[in-house]
């Protein structure tokens, strides 16, 4: 029987939790269902659910601003060598420095309030969609380019009609790295510059040693990740639908 392996892997790391929590016995790594009790309880309370308002609220702020940037900048580093050499060295930089380093920054421009969280999961996103993006933008074969001009294409049309869909699958492969980097800017940005959302919840939790309610908080977030991840897999999927199946790898 040939069973799906996403739910039998998910089933086979729920059992193996539970078995290593009740074994182990130790405070600090409860078993998967006193975790699932706690995450139904702060649900009931309503603490878990306003909190994770906020914190979507704050992740596609911070995506979507790290998309613009990061999409405009990649585009105009991968197709001009100027904007390149000016630019590398920073985008580098900051795509390697540690990006918390950043907080007491933003804390003391932008006070303790979203703002700071917004700009903190743009330090984590945008960079490596810069990368990727401009990556892309190179790889494009150059025959392609030729051919568009041999027709008479300007500079906007090849870039619009040749080089942006020839480099997509790339370029998505960048905003998939850069939504799961938002996702824990975020929960970082909530932990350590504004007490809010589901970084408060795990703050407060953190001080009781409450590991319960940390890893009942631990699971939203990875099922946040997850979904933003389905979502430009989705996306991914309708823009790049015309690749051929062999190319993306054997399912």
């Amino acid at each position: 029987m040939n069973l799906p392996a996403a739910p039998l892997a998910l089933a086979l790391g729920a059992g193996a939790w539970e078995v290593t929590g009740r074994l182990a016995d130790a405070s600090f790594f409860p078993p998967l269902s006193t975790v699932a009790a706690r995450l139904r309880e702060l649900t009931a309370d309503g603490e878990l659910l306003g909190s994770l308002a906020d914190s979507l609220v704050n992740l596609a702020l911070g995506f979507a601003l790290s998309l613009i940037g990061g999409l405009l900048t990649g585009v105009a580093m991968g197709r001009f060598r100027k904007v390149e050499a000016a630019l590398d060295v920073y985008v580098n930089a900051l795509l390697t420095a540690p990006t918390l380093v950043f907080a007491p920054v933003f804390f003391s421009l932008l006070g303790a309030g979203r703002a700071s969280v917004v700009a903190v999961v743009v330090t984590y996103a945008m960079f490596v969609i810069i990368v990727n993006t401009a990556a892309a933008i190179r790889a494009v074969p150059a025959h392609l380019v030729e051919m568009a001009r041999s027709y008479g294409a300007g500079e906007w049309q090849v870039l619009v009609r040749v080089m942006l869909p020839a480099a997509a699958p790339l370029i998505m492969a960048g905003v998939r790295l850069g939504v799961g980097r938002a996702v824990t800017g975020m929960v970082n940005g909530e932990m350590f510059i504004a007490v809010v959302g589901l970084g408060h919840v795990v703050t407060e939790a953190g001080g009781r040693f409450d590991s319960a309610s940390v890893l009942a908080v631990l699971v939203v977030v990875i099922a946040v990740a997850l979904g933003a991840i389905a979502l430009v897999q989705a996306v991914d999927r309708r823009l790049n639908h015309w690749v051929p199946d062999t190319s993306r790898g054997a399912r």
